[in-house]
């Protein structure tokens, strides 16, 4: 039997359980990569090898799921020991005339199709023949095992800052996390937990004990190791709060402090959105576009209004969402609003889980002006990351949260959701998720290939037809715009609408070349 590698952390499984046939749950990009002159090689083999060269510096792409029985706790990484590469990377074939438009057509489609539970959650599919000497990737991997930071740490991993590819010894594989177990007797286990028990009475309530606190474990997927671990992880983790009582309740101290200053009271008619035609229930098929835009002319108009890059990008989405609703028709009184997803990942953490929580800004798309858009979204913006930062400290104690029976509750709830078409009938929490994942400043290749733009693809779910996700990739910014085709079939109006946008917020702070 396959050894655990570790238990799918709260978030992780919440993604794996509120998956369904509509949505998805897995994110990926679209990347286009420039051949060297005078390349006469099988791009997808070179591509193949270079993967195969890095598997052993990025283990968890070897593992895959160990669910529980009738998946009644989170379920558990394990090594795939019949983890075949050629299962996850494969050559597809572009129509006429094979360009990036076509590409991004078939992106659209393959991301529509969830992942082979059976299987490690990823593929990569490679496209070449393309015009100019080009040549398209695209990956898919599943929320449950990465985030966008971990993409990044990924990324670093694959990837190489030159075009002559360097001798695979510099990097070390990453260490497991904690919770590492080989299947052991449920008996043994019992009898160790008994001891372990013991030890801790002898010596109650010492905070750096309780910190530090891990009962053994069977690692077993069976009902009875099951039932063994949950009742174990039950006892571990309300000590492991006790312990760090004190970071808990400072972080909460600072959230209510934060959450009564009249800016936040205002903040609080944010948590309800007006229902526009992106927010409702989707079907499974898939529209993308991606475009680029210019990290310069972002940065100059950030700089004349005070702001961040990200603000810039939220209002681009904001004007985006406006054009596209005016033309429709059907534009809210009341300002819409964005999910925006916030990184809890500490510097130079590669593991390839998910640490990220968010907060919620207005869009202003109430508001005609670009520049009272831009203005009104700076300010709502800092002040949603003001209500959101007391949380951060917060996410690694409750990361691993007994949820023994809730994943079969999530996966009803999410089905019921879906087929009661609720989200056409209830107003939304938030119009529209906005991602910005900064990605590289110099230029990466892989196999010898330059990349030249990543376009992340994301998820839509019901009641979020649409979903805005930007790479910062050296001196542009690459969004890409994934959305329910039965909602929005067409997005490359979409990327026109945003680049308007873009045009207009120059000539309204006066920076155009």
């Amino acid at each position: 039997m396959s050894e655990t590698i570790r238990k799918l952390s709260v978030v992780d499984s919440a993604f794996l359980f509120a998956e369904t046939a509509e949505c998805p749950m897995h994110v990926g990009s679209l990347t286009i990569v420039k051949l060297p002159d005078g390349y006469d090689g099988d791009f997808y083999e070179d591509f193949k090898a270079r993967i195969a060269s890095r598997l052993d510096l990025a283990k968890s792409l070897r593992s895959k799921l160990a669910s529980t029985p009738f998946d009644i706790d989170r379920p558990s990484w394990v090594e795939d020991e019949q983890f075949d590469l050629a299962r996850h990377v494969l050559r597809g074939a572009l129509p006429e005339p094979h360009d990036r438009v076509v590409a991004e057509r078939i992106a659209g489609w393959l991301h529509a199709k969830t992942l082979n539970r059976a299987r490690p959650l990823w593929e990569l599919y490679v496209f070449d023949g393309m015009p100019d000497n080009e040549a398209a990737i695209y990956s898919k991997m599943h929320h449950a095992l990465i985030d966008g930071g971990a993409g990044a740490a990924l990324t670093e991993i694959l990837y190489e800052t030159s075009a002559t590819p360097a001798p695979n010894t510099a990097a070390a594989a990453p260490a497991r996390a904690s919770g590492t177990s080989k299947k052991q007797d449920v008996r043994d286990v019992a009898s160790s937990m008994f001891a372990a028990y013991a030890e801790l009475w002898r010596a109650p309530f010492q905070s750096s004990q309780l910190g530090n606190l891990e009962l053994p474990r069977s690692g077993g997927s069976d009902l009875a190791s099951v039932l063994l671990d949950a009742a174990i992880h039950s006892v571990e983790w309300p000590l492991r709060i006790a312990a760090n009582y004190g970071e808990i309740a400072t972080a909460y101290q600072a959230a209510i402090t934060n959450a009564f200053k009249p800016e936040s009271v205002k903040a609080l008619d944010l948590l309800s959105a007006p229902s526009t035609p992106l927010n409702v229930a989707i079907s499974s098929e898939r529209s993308f576009a991606g475009v680029t835009v210019s990290m310069a002319r972002v940065k100059a108009i950030a700089a004349k209004a005070g702001g961040k890059v990200n603000d810039v990008v939220l209002e681009l989405a904001s004007g985006l969402l406006r054009r596209y609703l005016v033309e429709e028709d059907a534009l809210p009184k009341k300002s819409l609003t964005a999910f925006v997803p916030i990184s809890a990942r500490e510097k130079g953490d590669a593991e390839l889980k998910n640490q990220v929580f968010g907060m919620v800004v207005p869009l202003a798309t109430d508001l005609d002006d670009p520049k009272k858009r831009l203005e009104t979204i700076v300010a709502g913006a800092a002040t949603a990351k003001e209500l959101a930062n007391p949380f951060r400290s917060l996410m690694p104690h409750f990361a691993d949260i007994p949820t023994f029976g809730s994943p079969m509750l999530l996966q009803l709830l999410a089905v019921f959701y879906g087929r009661s078409q609720l989200a056409n009938s209830i107003p939304p929490p938030m119009n529209v998720v906005v991602s910005n994942v900064f990605f590289s400043r110099t230029p990466i290749y892989i196999a010898g290939a330059q990349i030249l733009h990543v376009y992340p693809m994301s998820i839509p779910v019901h009641g979020q037809a649409l979903n805005i996700t930007v790479h910062g990739y050296v001196d542009g910014l690459d969004f890409g715009l994934m959305a329910a085709a039965n909602v929005v079939p067409d997005v490359q109006r979409l990327t026109r609408l945003l680049t308007a946008e873009l045009d207009e917020l120059e000539r309204a702070y006066g920076t155009a070349a």
